[in-house]
């Protein structure tokens, strides 16, 4: 069993890449699975939470720093990235907007999963995704403002509530349930990994199957610029941590951390604000992070075991 799990697990880009291409072909069969996004994240999070306890958090509290850090970095790469790789490639404005927005967002829920599967600080990631979405309600308008002049509202509840649904319950129950002493999950935390892969490759596969006629429409340009900002922030968010020698561990938490947005965010709030075209570079973001993360963890969970 834990040879399949393994084996299973170390496929994980294979499966992405696979079922991205059924997505493509036949999107017909996941486009109306949109419902099921959230309660497949949510289960990732409970497994997740299953391999966490309380004093996971109280050691990463303890070194407020790095949280500190964490989020400096998380604010100050990814927009000044967007705001660059927009000028540099002299995109149209109603296009740049979407970047930009998208490098103002905090970090996403999908880093968390991604930090687990690549063997990081998934207590560290889970607290700086927490952190970030509610120190973005004040710095994601203001760098915005900044750096296209515009003004947006931030949904204030709703973030709140879609990271306690989405994040905190089904994290809290996984711990109370590793904290019960009287109870053996050692077994079912060897399938973990495989139940996270099994549901991330299904959200990449939703995801891509929603998007295919955007992809097909508006194509290269725009995912180029999207691949670029999120590799790039994920390079300089690890190389800064290296450089300021943090341990691997922690650098390549931080790397995912800061890489991977809260692009759902981004492009609801390009759509409402700014309109359809607008929500591209978000609706690109999601779709290729989702692609990038799954192999980079693997990379990372790869190197470990060498």
């Amino acid at each position: 069993m834990k040879h399949f799990v393994s084996t299973s697990t170390n496929l994980f880009p294979l499966w992405v890449i696979l079922f991205s291409i059924w997505a493509f072909l036949q999107p017909q069969q996941w486009s109306n699975l949109n419902f099921l996004i959230i309660p497949l994240l949510s289960l990732v999070m409970f497994s997740m939470g299953l391999t966490l306890k309380v004093e996971d958090f109280i050691r990463i509290f303890k070194n407020f720093k790095i949280i500190c850090f964490g989020i400096l970095l998380q604010f100050l790469i990814m927009p000044i990235l967007g705001f660059l790789l927009v000028k540099s490639f002299n995109i149209e404005q109603i296009i740049g907007i979407g970047v930009i927005l998208v490098g103002c967002a905090p970090g996403g829920t999908a880093s968390n999963v991604i930090c687990y599967l690549a063997k990081g600080d998934v207590a560290l990631s889970i607290s700086l995704t927490i952190c970030s979405t509610i120190l973005a309600v004040f710095f994601m308008p203001i760098l915005f403002l900044f750096y296209t002049g515009s003004n947006i509202e931030i949904p204030i509840y709703q973030m709140m509530f879609s990271i306690f649904k989405m994040v905190i319950i089904p994290v809290s129950l996984g711990i109370i349930i590793n904290s019960i002493s009287f109870l053996n999950i050692e077994k079912i935390k060897l399938c973990l990994p495989l139940i996270a892969v099994i549901a991330i490759v299904f959200i990449i596969t939703i995801i891509i199957g929603s998007n295919t006629s955007q992809i097909f429409k508006h194509g290269s340009k725009i995912f180029f610029i999207v691949i670029c900002h999120n590799l790039l922030g994920i390079f300089l968010g690890f190389y800064l941590c290296k450089k300021l020698n943090y341990t691997e561990k922690i650098a390549k938490t931080l790397a995912i951390e800061v890489g991977m947005q809260n692009s759902g965010l981004a492009t609801a709030l390009a759509i409402k604000y700014f309109g359809s075209t607008t929500a591209l570079a978000g609706a690109f973001f999601s779709i290729w992070h989702n692609i990038s993360g799954p192999i980079l963890a693997s990379f990372w969970k790869r190197k470990n075991l060498n």
